[in-house]
């Protein structure tokens, strides 16, 4: 089993999974029903969690495929830039769709303008991503294509956007530590607004309330997509040194599992029995405790991928 396998597995459910969340939400609106709104909210939130590893696994796939001579490099180049244009607007639309159900849990309403750009952004992302997945389809299943493509083009590598973005960063040599500088920052912010929050919850500062540290995720969040938008510019200029790397895998993995995690605090309402001088239940120390190695793990294989693994 490689990563192939694993995007082949996972490579449905942004599509399907987008499509049933968007459907659920165009009912809720419908029916005026904020129960179901909500819960579309979390399937675009945890959809594009998931599209993350989705993303990162095609690189692998790809490699799988290099060198065949009955597969078009072509129709992969596209479906590559494809695929880059709907992950980006799908974690835009997962992002706001989260900021929706930090406002809910505040006002107990979704304010209007993040419906409207919610609606906007799902049915954007849906087709991106729907696309996509066609063209995908169109790489093992020549009766599909729409247009034929030649295995080959010229007996040269083909292009793309995502092609141009990695050359673009590593042929400016002050792009990367560009990069690095901000996705440091993000992971501090990051993992500050972990520290206060999940601290809070496993007894030290006991004078503030959970619903005051509340405010603060929407930072964490901001230093998350900072992160992933960084990371993300590292992948696309060397996909090869993290697909082959192990450490890699083990990275992502908990970053899923810490994304998953922000909803516990966002949607259960256990930790908002939290005041000032109580002490948090016992699950919320759990999911507190739980976040924190989470993301230690995070910055421990993030730091450890030039010297564990056999990429860099």
């Amino acid at each position: 089993m490689n990563l192939a396998h694993v995007h082949l597995l996972l490579n449905h459910f942004p599509t399907i999974g987008f499509g049933i969340g968007l459907g659920l939400f165009l009912i809720a609106l419908a029916g005026k029903n904020e129960d179901l709104k909500r819960a579309s909210l979390v399937i675009f939130f945890l959809i594009a969690v998931v599209a993350i590893p989705t993303y990162l696994s095609g690189s692998a796939a790809q490699e799988v495929l290099k060198g065949r001579t009955d597969v078009s490099l072509a129709l992969i180049r596209a479906h590559e830039d494809a695929a880059l244009l709907g992950f980006v607007l799908m974690e835009i639309t997962g992002f706001v769709a989260w900021l929706g159900l930090w406002q809910f849990r505040l006002k107990s309403k979704t304010p209007r303008w993040t419906v409207q750009a919610v609606l906007l952004l799902s049915l954007v992302s849906f087709g991106l991503m729907a696309r996509a997945a066609n063209m995908g389809g169109e790489i093992r299943h020549p009766e599909i294509q729409s247009v034929q493509l030649p295995a080959t083009v010229d007996g040269t590598e083909p292009g793309g956007v995502a092609r141009s973005i990695g050359l673009f960063i590593t042929g400016h040599t002050w792009v990367w530590p560009s990069c690095e500088t901000l996705h440091f920052v993000g992971l501090s912010i990051l993992f500050t607004v972990v520290l206060l929050v999940d601290l809070r919850m496993l007894g030290m500062a006991k004078s503030l309330s959970f619903a005051a540290l509340y405010q603060l995720l929407p930072l964490g969040m901001l230093g998350f997509s900072l992160n992933l938008l960084t990371g993300m510019s590292f992948f696309i200029a060397a996909s090869e040194q993290y697909t082959k790397n192990g450490v890699f895998y083990w990275k992502i993995l908990f970053v899923v599992l810490g994304g998953l995690n922000v909803l516990y605090f966002t949607l259960i309402d256990e930790p908002w029995t939290v005041g000032p001088g109580d002490d948090a239940p016992l699950t919320a120390k759990i999911m507190a405790a739980s976040a924190i190695f989470l993301w230690v793990g995070v910055l421990f294989f993030g730091h450890m991928l030039p010297f564990l693994g056999n990429a860099f």
